[in-house]
């Protein structure tokens, strides 16, 4: 169960670092990251057919907040041009970066026939951080690759990138549209393009 912030000033120094601790013991490795968060997937696609789409957004928001660095993945699909921005469009963009993100899976996982996800228990190491292989497998047993690219901060692992069929990188894709809706309207542009996108996901 995630700790709250108001915990942690309710507690000593020590108590509160044991519970930091036992937070990011529950958390896991890069492997149990993505298989908790494909356990939560599942989940909500099994009882999708009685579920809104804003039911599914609230169901799937925590999940996708605990296995995405939505923070470092806003400001590195933006790239150089983040550190030009004020503090208020850098939580602007994250923000809307984050609605995004979650509407994209209550968006897609919104039925179940019989669908399984696999994750490899072993890792691959390279200079941006750990991937973690895996793979949507549907009814019709067509295999769809996912792998996530893992960064650890502190003892705590999540997904910075996602790489569709293995080798797409969903950073790199986003980086170069944003890019270009950013110099063309700046931060509000951007912003209003993706709660468009959202209310578009919404609908179906």
């Amino acid at each position: 169960m995630p700790v709250s912030r108001r915990a942690f000033l309710l507690f000593p120094l020590p108590a509160a670092v044991a519970l930091r601790r036992v937070a990011a013991a529950e958390a896991g490795g890069p492997v149990v990251v993505i298989q908790r968060f494909y356990d939560a997937l599942l989940s909500v696609m099994k009882e999708a057919k009685r579920l809104s789409f804003d039911q599914r957004y609230q169901r799937l928001a925590p999940a996708v907040a605990q296995t995405y660095n939505l923070g470092l993945m806003s400001r590195l699909t933006i790239g150089p041009e983040w550190n030009r921005l004020q503090p208020a469009q850098q939580q602007a963009v994250t923000d809307a970066f984050s609605r995004y993100t979650i509407s994209l899976y209550a968006n897609r996982f919104d039925d179940f026939n019989g669908e399984r996800f696999e994750v490899d228990p072993n890792t691959t190491t390279n200079a941006n951080g750990v991937l973690v292989q895996s793979a949507f497998i549907k009814a019709d047993r067509e295999k769809i690759v996912f792998n996530y690219l893992m960064r650890q901060t502190g003892e705590l692992w999540q997904a910075i990138d996602v790489y569709l069929d293995g080798t797409i990188s969903q950073l790199a894709t986003q980086r170069s549209e944003y890019g270009s809706v950013l110099q063309q309207g700046g931060v509000d542009a951007l912003v209003k393009q993706l709660d468009e996108r959202i209310a578009g996901l919404r609908k179906g």
